[in-house]
């Protein structure tokens, strides 16, 4: 094995904390959540007064100053246990550092502290009906009146949608303009106008809210522009797209290195004609070939990793690393499906849930299909 030498004895012990809460506090409800269609806010609070949530987030604003391995330790462990309903990533590592590194010194000191506490949960609303990957054909818009906006439209597939107190709406604050007409809002769930659609069925991550937002003349205070003025928000968007998709590949490697471990176990003890499925050639030149893969694309993550920490990972490299990576993680999901036989498409068994959570990987965060022209550009 490949040791991985980024994590040091802190981060391990750390690690196991994490892995404990989930054991504890997450895994025995989570067939329950999928029924529900979300997690309990409790898990939030729990994890918020244990330092789960934001903890890259400075002191000042609540959290614990941490570097970003902290955060993928904790988007490791939530993948592993195959935890889908759990959007803590979101929230921690896209939306807070959104607000910390566009936000005003006020929009920072109010809402980061209660994202790291778990008081409020959030979202970012990207997709609409008509725009997924493409980011430049957003409808939705938010027009300048007095000192407020206002803003009309709607967004589709958002995480933590229904739980969601505060929410990161991309809009168009000149409509007459492409990507420059684009801004970023920091609007409450709480604000007239502002309503919440059907928590959507999807085909895996049961137990995670994604929903449809739609906003008819919701009044937004001036003060909640993110970022300094007006059509900045493509800019912030690209910026901030290539930790996102990092953040896929941990999860995606994290989630066939589980897979595969499952697979060996069941294998193990598997008997067909006599004697255990191990031991036909097959399965053993299946398991060698998935494990070499798996270990490839881990070398290749932590790498990935270790530029991000060193504020050097770049739009191809991340595009190439979520592309990548969530390919392999469905093909690894399907041949260890096909290795537990029919018990492998019941959903009582943990790779049927794995394998319908892990579709969406190659969809979200840019389709893999963009992906490849984004690194075929940089050619």
């Amino acid at each position: 094995m490949i040791p991985r030498t980024l994590f040091d004895a802190d981060l391990d012990g750390f690690r196991d904390s994490v892995r404990k809460f989930l054991e504890q506090e997450a895994a025995p409800y989570h067939e329950q959540w999928e029924k529900d269609g979300q997690v309990s806010r409790e898990l939030w609070e729990k994890a918020g007064e244990l330092g789960f949530l934001c903890p890259t987030m400075p002191e000042e604003y609540g959290g614990v100053g941490a570097d970003f391995r902290y955060s993928a330790v904790v988007m490791e462990e939530v993948s592993r246990a195959g935890l889908s309903g759990i959007g803590w990533t979101l929230h921690s590592d896209i939306v807070a550092p959104y607000i910390l590194k566009y936000g005003s010194e006020e929009q920072k000191k109010h809402y980061l502290p209660k994202m790291a506490s778990g008081e409020i949960i959030t979202a970012i609303a990207m997709s609409e009906p008509g725009a997924g990957s493409d980011l430049q054909g957003v409808k939705t818009t938010a027009l300048k009146d007095g000192d407020h906006y206002i803003l009309n439209g709607s967004k589709t597939f958002i995480t933590n949608g229904q739980m969601a107190d505060l929410v990161i709406v991309v809009a168009k604050t000149d409509p007459k303009e492409g990507a420059k007409g684009i801004s970023l809002l920091l609007v409450e769930s709480a604000w007239e106008g502002f309503e919440k659609g059907q928590n959507l069925n999807k085909v895996g991550m049961k137990a995670q809210d994604t929903s449809e937002l739609f906003f008819q003349d919701v009044k937004v205070p001036a003060t909640h522009l993110l970022g300094s003025m007006e059509g900045q928000g493509f800019m912030q968007l690209m910026q901030e797209l290539p930790a996102e998709r990092l953040q896929i590949g941990l999860t995606a490697i994290a989630a066939a290195e589980a897979a595969w471990q499952w697979t060996l176990d069941y294998v193990k003890e598997r008997k067909a004609f006599g004697k255990p499925v191990i031991k036909f050639q097959n399965t053993r030149f299946k398991m060698a070939e998935m494990k070499a893969e798996i270990t490839a694309a881990r070398v290749f993550t932590d790498r990935c990793l270790e530029l991000h920490l060193e504020k050097k990972l770049d739009i191809p490299t991340a595009a190439m690393l979520k592309q990548y990576t969530t390919d392999l993680q469905c093909r690894v999901m399907d041949e260890c499906v096909q290795l537990h036989g029919g018990y492998g498409y019941m959903w009582e068994y943990p790779i049927a849930r794995a394998w319908a959570d892990s579709r969406v990987q190659r969809i979200y965060g840019g389709t893999n299909e963009i992906m490849k022209e984004i690194v075929a550009r940089a050619f």
